[in-house]
C-alpha cells in the first residue's frame, strides 16, 4: 500500500514539508509506503473549463498536474499539504487541486480517487490555518473519499522548519494521522480480502437552479 503526499507550499523542504515528514514517518513505521509529491515552482494554470480533458483524459494543460493523476493511479491514499496564503490556501495549490480533481472524473479517472482515504495538512505562521482546512476537505467530499482526521485539526505551526519541530502538539498531531490513515487503509484491505465490495455508482443526475 501506498500513499501519495503532495507539499503544496513554494519550499521544497519548508514548514509543510517539515509536517508531512512526520506523517510519512508514522506511515513507513506502519508498513505503508510513501512519496512526498512537491509541486514545484513553475506557474500553474488555474482550470479554464474547456473540457478537454473529458475527450483525451489528460489536461490541456501538460504540466505536474497531469504528472501527479498519473501517480494517482497506484496510489491507495492521498495527504494534500499547504501552507497559509492570506488566510486560505495557496494559490498554486488551489489550482493544482481544482485541475486534479477535475481532469481526473472528466476523463474517465475518477477511480484514481474514489473511495481512498485522504487528508489535509495544514501549516501556518499563526492563523488561517482552520478556513484553509475546510477549503481543501472539500475536495474530497464531493469525490467520495474518506476524510482522515487525527486527534485535532490536521495542523501545525511555525515561521521555519525548527520552529515546526518545536510545536510539540503538531508533530504529535501529524503521528497520529499517520497512524490513523494507516489503519484505515488496512481496514479497506481487509474488506477487500472478505469480498466487501464498494457501493454501487448511479449515473450523475446533475441540475441547477434555474431548472
Amino acid at each position: 500500500m501506498k500513499v501519495l503526499l503532495v507539499n503544496g507550499g513554494p519550499h521544497k523542504e519548508g514548514c509543510t514539508y517539515t509536517a508531512l515528514t512526520e506523517v510519512s514517518k508514522n506511515l513507513n513505521e506502519e508498513g505503508i509506503d510513501t512519496e512526498i509529491f512537491w509541486i514545484g515552482l513553475k506557474p500553474i494554470a488555474g482550470c479554464i473549463a474547456c473540457k478537454t480533458c473529458s475527450k483525451t483524459g489528460k489536461c490541456v494543460f501538460n504540466d505536474v498536474v497531469n504528472e501527479f493523476v498519473e501517480k494517482a493511479k497506484d496510489a491507495d491514499g492521498f495527504i494534500f499539504g499547504s501552507p497559509v496564503h492570506y488566510a486560505g490556501a495557496t494559490g498554486a495549490i488551489t489550482s493544482f487541486m481544482d485541475r486534479v480533481f477535475y481532469s481526473a472524473f472528466q476523463g474517465g479517472k475518477g477511480d484514481s480517487f474514489l473511495f481512498k482515504p485522504a487528508a489535509t495538512v495544514i501549516s501556518a505562521r499563526r492563523a488561517g490555518t482552520t478556513a484553509t482546512y475546510d477549503q481543501l476537505n472539500k475536495y474530497f467530499g464531493i469525490n467520495q473519499m474518506p476524510i482522515i482526521s487525527s486527534r485535532y485539526w490536521n495542523m501545525v505551526h511555525g515561521a521555519t522548519p525548527e520552529d515546526v519541530k518545536k510545536d510539540e502538539e503538531g508533530m504529535q498531531i501529524m503521528r497520529i494521522l499517520g497512524r490513523n490513515m494507516a489503519y484505515y487503509l488496512k481496514c479497506i484491505e481487509a474488506g477487500k480480502e472478505k469480498g466487501i465490495k464498494q457501493p454501487e455508482q448511479e449515473k450523475t443526475t446533475f441540475t441547477n437552479f434555474i431548472r
